[in-house]
């Protein structure tokens, strides 16, 4: 018997117009969070859908959704209403923003005009203040190492059992020493931390996507989101079309006041930041799959190390990382888990 899902049920009928209640699963994530689709039935008004959100309180804490989610909807992001709330028990009712997923609506023929909007919700978010009382958390150099260490402790050392002597962490030590310094001398902004094709949803008569899932949000450097939506990690674009697209979110993101860059160091700080994050993530695919059991998300693995091996390849300080990830790391990905897709001739 699910016991959370009977106190859950029981939680929403006491709300009135869900007396009646039954919640539908909708889908989990990659955290303890589970969500589920119930129905408000008042008289003289059409049933309206809403999503139940079930964290754990051992694994989950609400309060940075729910403070995060009130302040950048008071700051015009497009995040779900909180409509009722139990916080001690972990339970949510939200606003619904539907099923339309931005990574299963994307067609080359719509891709321009969404990725647009992502972008220019993205260059909003980055000019969102800091809350008073409520500051967000720094992305500091303790984080990004922390960050970067999952990728040798659960890529490399649980999952793929690659050995490590003292060159491997020496040239390890030095990779992310590199990637560090980059971001840490980035323009910091507020920064969502998933902002990603899974975390967007296309709302029909809305201009601005869905966004969700940003109760980790930092102070942080401002290319991290946008490396999270071009470089995405369940999908993948040419070169070409996500250089275009970052330079539209540059010049937005000037504009808005939020950096000073130029096109080349744009893109460099780009490239580095998403080696630190696919590095991050490459490390949590694995974890999700060992230590949680989710093991649909190796699946993901070879097209992040993908973009690990093309922006290494493209930085002259990052020579021995690129040949050892390519000698080493490349082909035990391909053996345990799946082919990288190829890389693109063009640099980006």
């Amino acid at each position: 018997m699910d016991i959370r899902l009977q106190r859950l049920t029981e939680w929403v009928r006491h709300i009135p117009g869900f007396d009646t209640a039954s919640p539908e699963p909708v889908s989990g994530d990659a955290s303890f969070r589970r969500y589920f689709r119930t129905w408000q039935e008042s008289p003289g008004q059409p049933r309206a859908p809403f999503i139940l959100m079930d964290a754990p309180p051992e694994h989950e804490d609400c309060r940075p959704f729910v403070t995060i989610a009130r302040h950048w909807r008071d700051q015009g992001i497009n995040v779900p209403a909180i409509m009722a709330e139990d916080l001690e028990n972990g339970f949510l009712l939200l606003e619904d923003f539907g099923d339309q997923l931005m990574l299963t609506t994307l067609t080359e023929g719509n891709a321009d005009s969404l990725y647009q909007k992502a972008l220019d919700e993205l260059s909003r978010i980055g000019q969102i203040p800091e809350q008073p009382g409520h500051a967000l958390p720094p992305y500091d150099a303790a984080l990004l190492d922390r960050e970067m260490a999952l990728f040798t402790d659960w890529l490399l050392d649980k999952h793929l059992k690659v050995p490590l002597g003292n060159l491997e962490r020496a040239l390890l030590d030095t990779a992310f020493g590199l990637l560090k310094e980059s971001a840490l001398a980035q323009p910091r902004v507020t920064v969502h931390r998933d902002y990603h094709s899974r975390n967007l949803l296309i709302i029909p008569d809305r201009k601005q996507p869905g966004v969700i899932d940003f109760q980790d949000a930092v102070r942080g450097p401002i290319t991290y989101d946008v490396v999270s939506l071009l470089k995405d990690c369940y999908l993948r674009w040419p070169e070409d079309k996500v250089r275009e697209w970052l330079e539209y979110f540059r010049i937005t993101s000037l504009n808005a006041g939020l950096h000073r860059a130029d096109p080349d160091t744009f893109r460099q700080w780009f490239e580095l930041m998403g080696m630190q994050r696919h590095l991050k993530a490459a490390g949590i695919f694995a974890r999700l799959a060992i230590r949680d059991g989710k093991t649909g998300y190796l699946a993901d693995i070879p097209r992040t190390i993908s973009y690990l091996r093309d922006a290494s390849a493209r930085q002259p300080a990052l020579r021995h990382f690129h040949e050892w990830l390519c000698d080493v790391i490349i082909p035990a990905v391909e053996q345990r888990i799946g082919a990288l897709p190829a890389p693109e001739a063009a640099p980006l």
